[in-house]
């Protein structure tokens, strides 16, 4: 018999307002929420939103100069551009398909063309505020939650012309949330690169580039690598760098309209397949792509004509054409570096030697693991990695999307996650507790080799990073990786600490790509719990502990978890869930990985041991001057 109270009747269909939708459904328009621990969680997309629009004016010929200031959870943009009309301010921050953007005489190559933005930006703030200055008058209003509760009138003013928007997210959303300074200075960054000549005023620092992509390269890459010095490449609507570095890895970074694509698109795979052909072009011989693309560390910049984009967060290019009538996307990009790059190797030798030869030694290297592969591969196969080493998700980052309800299924490939826990015990209270669609564990056995100085060899040879790499589907470069977030789930001990260090060296000697795409975690777990019958505490530090006793009082029960097997399934379950604690993996944009691995892992001993004892502290206070923190 039917069940009454699940009647589907006219009773059952809602009509949300512009707020209520976004509110209910945030991952829609920002992508997934988190705590601010990854770089595309969604308070970076809400600072990202409100710049984008100064940006857009500064494009327009309006405004050379944006301030911000993060501070106390409270974001704050100031633009010197034309201004938000002042009888439209309120409607464009709190009316959906209402903005300047459908004109595309106004904003003709804009990033954010749908007229969401800000509205979600308004919706998911405890505390909002707009106000515009055109000509010598002002207007402001403020909102809750996308409420308005003030909306005051027009007043005489002195401030120049421009927008000054103030938000706070809500907490209520993004749970226990933190802005990183790294990742937003990361953003401004990128917003000079793109736009020379833009001064971005960050928490009292002022940012700008005169060079643009070059800039962007110089700072990403460390010159003493370099095999030939970075081609900076300019036409209209497009922009490239390109050099070859003796790391492992192909590190692109794709841009269109000023917004980063950090999963690619369109534009991007139209470079890889351009650069390729070009160069066998230039050179007469039909190289192998991967050897053309090894150690390649490239930006490219393009302007579209109404982009379409596969997601609301725009982080993946969709457009086949840069404007409606005109070339293709591959045709386009394909034209500029068949004339450009080509003339560029014509005029300048010695860059044209030295690229082909870091080709050629690429080849040589490629020729020379060929068959270590294939016995690595035929090991992997007898390890039986699926069963064995791996306990796999269903979804993963680069699975094909449904025909249906495809952003919520990109949210979920966002989330996809793989544990490296060290031994069975630890990895099996993670699998019994993870979420099986989106967490993958793979369990480590013992400690891994110091891979510091040695050659990718050694990955095919050494069983465990053969099994990781597979698992993780990085063989070939992170194109294809599976997972979106590696989190390294070791012992709070010296073993685990160890551990740690030793997957970090692993990842940034040979796929630093992984780490300087935000990929690479460390799991906090707790190291007590402090409890009696009416509650309980878990405490991450000694504070903690010290608190919890506190407020329980003498006679409270303290357990110290040694290790993450010593923590039942279901209370891992709360460690790894929603309000999972983890610490990224960073490198600032000076990072000189090679300097920084020879200094902790290389065989300088006694400076490492002097630096150990001067700094008996945690990870979070290494040096900054070597480029390297956790969280």
């Amino acid at each position: 018999m039917a069940n009454l109270d699940n009647q589907y009747n006219e009773d059952s269909i809602r009509s949300l307002d512009w707020r209520e939708h976004i509110r209910l459904r945030p991952g829609m328009y920002i992508g997934k929420l988190g705590d601010g621990s990854s770089a595309d969680d969604g308070i970076y997309v809400l600072v990202k939103e409100v710049v984008d629009n100064c940006i857009d004016e500064f494009t327009m010929g309006h405004g050379k100069r944006v301030e911000l200031t993060v501070a106390d959870a409270t974001v704050r943009v100031r633009d010197f551009g034309r201004g938000i009309p002042l009888g439209k301010v309120v409607d464009v921050v709190s009316k959906i398909n209402t903005g300047a953007k459908y004109d595309s005489k106004a904003f003709q190559k804009s990033v954010g063309l749908n007229g969401v933005g800000t509205k979600a930006v308004n919706a998911l703030s405890t505390h909002f505020k707009i106000s515009a200055f055109r000509e010598g008058r002002a207007k402001t209003a403020v909102f809750e939650r996308g409420i308005l509760v003030e909306d005051n009138p027009e007043t005489a003013t002195d401030e120049p012309n421009g927008t000054l928007v103030e938000f706070k997210p809500d907490e209520t959303i993004f749970k226990n949330y933190h802005f990183l300074h790294e990742y937003v200075e990361n953003q401004v960054w990128n917003y000079c690169f793109l736009n020379a000549g833009l001064q971005i005023h960050f928490n009292r620092r002022n940012y700008v580039s005169r060079n643009g992509l070059l800039d962007l390269l110089s700072r990403k890459t460390n010159p003493e690598t370099l095999r030939y010095p970075i081609i900076h490449l300019k036409g209209n609507d497009i922009e490239v760098a390109i050099t070859h570095s003796g790391d492992y890895g192909e590190d692109i970074y794709s841009f269109v309209n000023g917004q980063h694509t950090t999963q690619g698109g369109t534009h991007q795979a139209a470079f890889r397949e351009a650069f390729v052909k070009t160069v066998r072009e230039f050179f007469k011989k039909d190289y192998d792509a991967s050897d053309i693309r090894q150690s390649i560390c490239a930006a490219v910049s393009v302007r579209v004509q109404e982009p379409v984009f596969e997601s609301q967060t725009k982080t993946k290019l969709g457009s086949q054409y840069v404007s409606e009538g005109g070339p293709s996307m591959k045709a386009f990009i394909a034209d500029f570096l068949n004339k450009e790059l080509d003339n560029y190797l014509h005029k300048n030798g010695a860059a044209a030697e030295a690229l082909k030869k870091r080709i050629e030694q690429s080849e040589r290297e490629r020729k020379e693991l060929s068959g270590i592969r294939k016995l690595a591969n035929e090991r992997s196969k007898k390890a039986n990695l699926h069963n064995k080493k791996l306990r796999d998700c269903r979804i993963h980052l680069n699975d094909e999307l449904p025909a249906k309800n495809k952003e919520e299924f990109q949210l979920k490939q966002l989330e996809s996650t793989l544990f490296i826990t060290e031994g069975d015990s630890a990895s099996g209270s993670i699998t019994k507790s993870r979420n099986v669609e989106s967490q993958a564990v793979f369990s480590l056995r013992g400690k891994p080799l110091n891979c510091y100085g040695l050659t990718k060899k050694i990955v095919y040879e050494n069983e465990e990073f053969n099994l990781l790499q597979h698992a993780l589907n990085i063989e070939e470069g992170i194109e294809y990786l599976r997972y979106n977030n590696i989190v390294i789930a070791t012992d709070a001990d010296v073993d685990g600490m160890h551990i740690r260090l030793l997957l970090m060296t692993f990842f940034l000697q040979f796929f630093p790509d992984l780490v300087r795409g935000n990929h690479v975690y460390i799991l906090q777990t707790p190291l007590f719990r402090v409890r009696n019958k009416q509650k309980t505490y878990y405490c991450y530090n000694d504070d903690d502990r010290k608190r919890a006793i506190t407020d329980i009082g003498p006679k409270a029960e303290i357990t110290r978890f040694k290790g993450l097997g010593e923590i039942s399934p279901e209370e891992f379950a709360r460690f790894i869930g929603a309000d999972m604690r983890r610490d990224p993996v960073l490198l600032t944009l000076d990072a000189q990985i090679q300097k920084l691995l020879e200094y902790y892992m290389g065989k300088n001993t006694p400076d490492r041991q002097l630096f150990i004892i001067n700094n008996l502290r945690i990870e979070k206070d290494l040096p900054e001057e070597l480029g390297v923190e956790v969280g």
